[in-house]
């Protein structure tokens, strides 16, 4: 019978009817392991790799997480230990929230929202959606559900991903080629995981060459943009931009991007619907049987190139 571990009781009692001896083990400490060997371990949601650092030493075949991102599981984890993100799990609702953050401001919500409180009623132009150009940086699972629900508002698509290609949608810009792009974007959006490529990718050159009130949108990780080169083009009044990352994170309550005009902030929470554990749970299911039937897991991340 396949030993796992599930980090919370919701977890736990949703797969409760599956024949596998499931325990439920938070990975605060190694006391709460089970005895004896675990083939699969799921992390806590949105853990951070530290988290793994509990495994050491003991007999553990595979790690499942519930988020997409992996950074720094390669510093920690053992080699020999298989390691799964969750792909599937948050791709379109990181894309619904990308597209809310996009909305609401190019249709300047934040500010509406502010006025209904104050009484003010100020009928102003927005510089809205349709016919913009969106260069999106990022064409995995994330970025094609985000371009997915970009295309029906008119917009024109610009896709760059870390080489240039050609695919059945037509052409992929490299990344080596995203300083000329950004001077024709209304939209920045990037989406994309954080890796040496990708560390402050958005940074003060970047932000320069973009056109006057640009949007800069980030929901991939927080250091993919330079925070000290974005407060500068906001407060200059150069760019816009709509976060669901920053850096740091969490965002100390005194931080300036809370404050400063032209900055709209969720506290990444693009993934998080009500609908999420439906997803989790069925991904957990579909790994515990190809556990089972001695089949490798779904969405293996290949570690050393991480």
């Amino acid at each position: 019978m396949l030993t796992v571990t599930v980090p919370d009781q919701t977890l736990r009692d949703r797969l409760a009817d599956l024949p596998v001896d499931l325990h439920t083990w938070d990975l605060a400490s190694a006391d709460g392991a089970p005895d004896g060997a675990v083939d699969l371990v799921v992390m806590p949601f949105m853990a951070p790799a530290s988290t793994l650092g509990v495994l050491d030493g003991l007999p553990v075949r595979a790690v499942q997480s519930q988020a997409l991102g992996y950074d720094h599981v390669a510093d920690v984890l053992a080699p020999d230990v298989a390691f799964a993100n969750a792909a599937g799990v948050h791709e379109a609702a990181t894309a619904e929230h990308t597209l809310a953050l996009v909305l609401a401001a190019q249709r300047d919500l934040p500010r509406f929202v502010g006025e209904q409180v104050t009484g003010d009623w100020d009928q102003r132009f927005a510089p809205g959606l349709v016919g913009r150009t969106v260069v999106l940086v990022g064409v995995g699972g994330v970025g094609e559900e985000i371009r997915r629900r970009l295309v029906p508002f008119d917009v024109e698509v610009v896709r760059v991903a870390s080489h240039a290609r050609t695919d059945d949608l037509g052409p992929v810009h490299g990344v080596d080629e995203l300083a000329d792009l950004v001077p024709g974007a209304d939209v920045l959006v990037l989406a994309v995981p954080l890796n040496g490529g990708t560390r402050h990718l958005a940074d003060g050159r970047l932000l320069a060459a973009m056109r006057p009130g640009a949007l800069v949108v980030n929901v991939g990780r927080g250091p993919v943009v330079d925070t000290d080169a974005l407060l500068a083009a906001v407060r200059d009044g150069r760019v816009r931009a709509a976060l669901d990352v920053v850096d740091p994170e969490p965002l100390p309550a005194d931080h300036p991007l809370r404050t400063t005009p032209g900055v709209l902030l969720t506290p990444h929470v693009a993934g998080r619907t009500t609908t999420m554990t439906d997803r989790v749970v069925a991904l957990l299911r579909t790994q515990i049987e190809h556990l089972a039937a001695g089949d490798p897991l779904d969405h293996l991340v290949d570690l050393r190139r991480a």
